[in-house]
């Protein structure tokens, strides 16, 4: 029988079994050849160049065995690391993927007879943090790197320096209270009782300048005023007035502690960006395809945030838990009116009031309603730097 032409459905079905993955009893790894169906393996173990590969093998198999263990082990690494990074995901999930490629190297030709005992060697060998659940087993990839290492240290340098801020910050802000208390217990006026030693006596009140005293001796003063306003005018030399900025750096002065604070926070907040924007009790949607069509665009509340990048969920619909990454989340956006938490960016952890959106730069405008900065006014909010609060 002759071979069936390029366009026959056989050919086409050929070409497509072919393309995808076959059984793997009837895959053969010294050759790396993959077999249809029972009878081409059977003619592939009586060939020639398979015969040739067994004497080979059989000469050292322990070196074969450790070539394609190495192999395996390099191979699930680079795809754990590039697909899913840090994150703690189940094996079975980066197993089902790494398979996926048609020429993989089959755990059958490795030292591991199961993805369990894989699993284990990983975590012996530090390569990867394992956990062992009723699910099954999780791992999470440990990146050794130089580039990333440096980048952490450099995270918690700027962390440690946030911390130290705050610190000078709480310091300076108790000083400026304290020296606020000593001026206000300096300038609180001393109250004497009015006495008079003798009844004959006279009472005088002292008004300042110019001030009239009581008896007769009030006419001399008088008329020593009237003189000296008459004579003034004739006084050469330059007179001396009240600078007017002396008063304005008073204000300046009694109001820059409060608007040096308000400063320092504003400058401090807006390098405050983290890549985690996970909060309690705020309004969430499901994003995610993976959890089938029952939870896809479905909104749920954040009961509990797990290592800052996981979270527990609670759907408003149905009242199922989920724990989802935040990869697979993304904020609400409520009508105008509603009350809405920051999430990331200067003014983060305040609550707000929901003023106007703006759909084309899809931000919105804010009132902030929590804090020392309530009342102000926030505009171009991005969405993904405020959600809804339950």
């Amino acid at each position: 029988m002759g071979k069936a032409d390029f366009l026959t459905p056989k050919a086409i079905a050929n070409r497509i079994k072919s393309k995808g993955l076959q059984k793997l009893r009837w895959y053969c790894q010294m050759c790396q050849k993959q077999c249809r169906d029972e009878n081409g393996f059977k003619c592939h173990c009586m060939s020639e160049s398979h015969q040739r590969q067994l004497l080979l093998a059989s000469e050292n198999p322990q070196q074969f065995m450790d070539y394609f263990s190495e192999e395996f082990r390099t191979e699930f690494l680079e795809l754990l690391k590039r697909r899913f990074g840090t994150k703690r995901v189940h094996n079975n999930i980066v197993y089902n993927e790494y398979i996926s490629h048609r020429e993989h190297v089959h755990m059958n030709a490795t030292q591991w007879e199961t993805l369990t005992d894989f699993t284990k060697w990983l975590g012996r060998e530090g390569l990867c943090k394992v956990d062992e659940t009723p699910k099954g087993w999780y791992i999470q990839y440990i990146d050794r790197d130089p580039e990333t290492i440096k980048r952490q240290q450099e995270l918690e340098r700027k962390k440690k320096q946030d911390l130290d801020d705050e610190e000078r910050t709480a310091k300076f802000i108790e000083e400026q209270v304290k020296r606020g208390k000593s001026e206000k217990e300096e300038e609180t006026p001393v109250y004497t009782e009015l006495t008079r030693e003798s009844e004959e006596e006279k009472v005088v009140f002292n008004l300042g300048k110019g001030a009239s005293t009581s008896g007769p001796s009030s006419a001399k003063p008088s008329s020593s005023l009237a003189s000296n306003a008459l004579k003034a005018p004739t006084i050469t030399g330059p007179v001396k007035r009240k600078d007017p900025t002396q008063s304005q750096t008073k204000e300046k002065k009694k109001k820059s502690a409060l608007d040096e604070i308000i400063e320092m926070e504003e400058k401090k907040k807006k390098t405050e960006r983290t890549e985690h924007w996970l909060q309690p009790e705020i309004v969430v949607k499901i994003v995610t395809k993976k959890l089938g069509e029952k939870y896809y665009k479905k909104k749920a509340v954040v009961k509990e945030v797990i290592d800052r990048y996981t979270a527990i969920v609670k759907l408003i619909d149905s009242g199922d838990k989920l724990k989802l990454d935040q990869t697979h989340l993304e904020t609400v956006i409520p009508a105008p009116g509603k009350q809405v938490l920051v999430l990331n960016g200067g003014y983060k952890g305040n609550f707000g009031i929901l003023e106007s959106i703006n759909e084309k730069s899809f931000s919105a405008s804010i009132v902030i309603d929590s804090g020392p900065l309530k009342g102000r006014k926030v505009d171009s909010l991005p969405y993904e730097d405020f959600s809804k609060v339950a």
